[in-house]
């Protein structure tokens, strides 16, 4: 299996201007994989400057011809999907279906922009006052630099990367530092799809903050897709601001999820453990507070110990574990932490909840039991597999504390399914599911209220953050 492990511009592989690297490392074992360039000031501006050149041309390309090497970059991914969940496995530590069931829900974004690149919607019509027909076009936005994070690195890349140039964009691509190989990886796959020189570019900068702050600044970037935590978001926002860039932000999450009293306990205990457990907990979409009505909340608890206990974990490289590692040893500390703080505040360790004595960056199915609302557990993103459940007595209450967050991203409900959507409405959630435990799809608006985001990515609505409006008018 060949890594890449160079920066791309212009459509050639490079290194870094300084030839400094850093080292990307297996969390499940410590061991280095690679060392990936880094990219130098010189080398982000060039990144820009190339995605500029690139920009009149590609975005004349006739729709039917973008869409073709979109669903091209597809087939390859299909054929080659045990090498992309390989990699991603390697650099990121998940668990392998979760990094093939990463792998199926990447590719499927170049096939859904495929298929939106030939159906960019305009408008003509006559005016009221009959005295112009008015026509809306809709056109590139320009460069955009998309800046994705480590959890899910390469469905977070598609997610933006197949929009933006099924819109007739270029981008600039810039992965997390933790996870720069199967971005890497994906771009060699457009470069044999037949994207053109300059259409994809790829940085991996270092120091990270104020390259991206150059790159944003630059004349040529109109548009700034970012996917990570909400307090980078808000430095981006304001960097933005001074060139009013466009921006597209999906942050940060703290995922309610709500068991009403009349829930079918072995439907809401699967969707509850695909909620939770769905990439090891490290998803912004992961549950992360449960708030279990007192009814049912005992043999919720004990159902869900069950599931849990039957969760092994170990080498995400084999397939018999159903856990991987996190992404560091400083994320798996991280959620020891939050652990550790919930049994301080008053919690009881119900499953797990110990560092296990072995190499690399690991962290056991845990759950949690008697966890106040508004507690550190609580309060916080955990980003792990840990199940941290608050006892409610009213489903009044349940909604009330499920809304009690800055946080609008995700939500999930079960019960009886009218009582159910009756709550669903009530969620000031961007995403909310009824009964199940999964939501993400490309053909769905993925996007949050409140400080959970910007605007939707996926679905019809994807392809038009990518694009601007255009009023034209004529006489009639």
């Amino acid at each position: 299996m060949e890594l890449f492990t160079r920066l791309y511009v212009d459509g050639a592989w490079r290194d870094g201007a300084d030839g400094t690297t850093f080292p990307v490392i297996d969390p499940a074992d410590g061991t280095e994989i690679a060392q990936f360039a880094a990219a130098s000031e010189g080398d982000c501006l060039d990144a820009v400057a190339a995605a500029a050149r690139a920009l009149p041309g590609w975005s004349a390309t006739a729709p039917r011809a973008r869409s073709e090497i979109l669903r091209r970059a597809y087939d390859i991914l299909t054929d080659e999907l045990d090498v992309f969940a390989e990699i991603i496995v390697r650099e990121n530590g998940k668990a392998w279906a979760d990094a093939v069931g990463e792998a199926n829900y990447a590719k499927e974004f170049f096939r859904w922009f495929a298929e939106e690149a030939v159906r960019i919607p305009g408008e003509y019509r006559l005016s009221p006052a009959g005295d112009k027909r008015i026509v809306v076009t809709r056109q590139p936005i320009g460069v955009a630099l998309l800046i994705t994070p480590w959890n899910f690195p390469a469905a977070m890349a598609t997610r933006k990367l197949a929009p933006a140039l099924a819109a007739g964009c270029t981008a600039i691509l810039k992965p997390a530092r933790e996870t720069p190989l199967t971005a890497a990886y994906m771009v060699d796959v457009m470069e044999r799809a037949g994207v053109p020189s300059g259409v994809v570019n790829l940085v991996t900068p270092v120091p990270t903050g104020p390259l991206v702050r150059k790159m944003v600044d630059h004349p040529a970037v109109r548009k700034l897709s970012f996917t990570g935590s909400t307090e980078v978001g808000r430095e981006l926002l304001h960097a933005s601001a001074d060139s009013v860039v466009s921006t597209s932000m999906e942050l940060g999450g703290n995922a309610p999820l709500i068991v009403l009293p009349g829930a079918d306990l072995d439907l809401a205990v699967e969707g509850a453990f695909l909620a939770k457990m769905r990439n090891g907990g490290s998803a912004c979409t992961a549950a992360n507070r449960f708030y279990v009505h007192t009814d049912v909340h005992d043999e919720f608890v004990a159902r869900m110990r069950d599931r849990l206990s039957r969760v092994s974990f170990g080498s995400g490289l084999d397939p018999a574990n159903d856990l991987g590692s996190l992404v560091s040893v400083g994320e798996r500390d991280k959620v020891a932490a939050l652990v550790s703080a919930a049994v301080d505040d008053g919690a009881t360790v119900e499953l797990g909840g110990l560092t296990p004595d072995v190499e690399g960056a690991f962290y056991p199915a845990t759950l949690l039991t008697s966890v106040e609302h508004g507690s550190r557990i609580n309060a916080t993103e955990i980003f792990g597999p840990v199940t941290a459940v608050v006892r409610v007595p009213d489903i009044g209450t349940a909604v009330r504390m499920a809304n009690d967050t800055e946080f609008g991203l995700m939500a999930y409900v079960f019960g009886d399914e009218d009582e159910a959507i009756a709550v669903a409405h009530r969620l000031e959630a961007g995403m909310v599911a009824v009964n199940r435990g999964v939501v993400s799809d490309p053909a769905a608006p993925f996007g949050g209220m409140k400080q959970s985001g910007l605007g939707r990515e996926g679905s019809s609505e994807g392809i038009l953050e990518f694009l601007e409006e255009q009023y034209i008018a004529l006489n009639p």
